[in-house]
């Protein structure tokens, strides 16, 4: 019974896979088509994926995000950067005792960390063992090195990160992405909140290219992108 209840969670969570023909999949594509054209004049092969606060949505957002870029046939790689309260490797039902902090940190070689998903295409790389020093580690060297390599084997990266108003961990990481997005929630993000978070995302290395609406009143539960311009 557990079984099927975590089996449902994730069927409504990964919406992209689970009815690719409802409108909220057409949405996520539609998100998508967005972003190529973003990378028209500046091919855009990593995306941050952030929100002001908690309670937005941005991971299950990434996580139908990375579907529906592997849908197209690109090797896709989503990375739970949310080092303080991972959640991707139960959304994609894959084990958590080894990930990215096991590979920063030296103690499994990468190869041995990114698990395959159901998604033809698609490969995660959960977060493992949480760490004392998220920030620390994101701003490291091997980082760096780390995205570099993985930017050799992946069409396409998608980072998970925690709220950028919460820790500094997105706006560390926003360095060394090639773009950004931010989700916000009505009814639960604060306009000041998104604006700051814009502020601090316009001022990263990575270009930010717009913003992603939960939740809008007249049609609850889909996600509607607006660009910067």
């Amino acid at each position: 019974m557990v079984l099927k209840k975590k089996k449902v969670r994730q069927r409504r969570q990964l919406i992209a896979h689970a009815r690719s023909n409802s409108s909220i999949a057409e949405q996520y594509r539609n998100i998508r088509t967005n972003i190529e054209f973003a990378a028209v004049d500046k091919p855009i092969q990593s995306l941050l994926i952030t929100s002001p606060t908690s309670e937005a949505g941005k991971t299950t957002t990434a996580a139908n995000l990375a579907v529906v870029f592997a849908q197209q046939g690109k090797k896709v790689l989503i990375v739970d950067t949310d080092l303080r309260k991972p959640v991707l490797h139960k959304l994609f039902q894959v084990d958590n005792k080894y990930g990215l902090i096991s590979t920063l940190t030296g103690a499994q070689i990468l190869e041995d960390c990114i698990k395959p998903t159901e998604i033809n295409g698609l490969y995660i790389f959960p977060c493992g063992p949480i760490p004392p020093n998220p920030a620390e580690l994101l701003g490291s060297e091997t980082m760096k090195e780390t995205i570099s390599h993985l930017h050799q084997i992946y069409d396409f990266i998608i980072f998970d990160t925690p709220p950028i108003l919460a820790v500094s961990d997105a706006q560390i990481l926003a360095n060394q992405c090639h773009s950004s997005l931010l989700v916000i929630r009505c009814g639960v993000t604060e306009k000041a909140d998104a604006l700051k978070a814009k502020h601090i995302l316009g001022n990263t290395h990575g270009k930010l290219l717009g913003a992603i609406l939960n939740d809008r009143e007249q049609q609850k539960g889909e996600e509607y992108y607006y660009s910067q311009n």
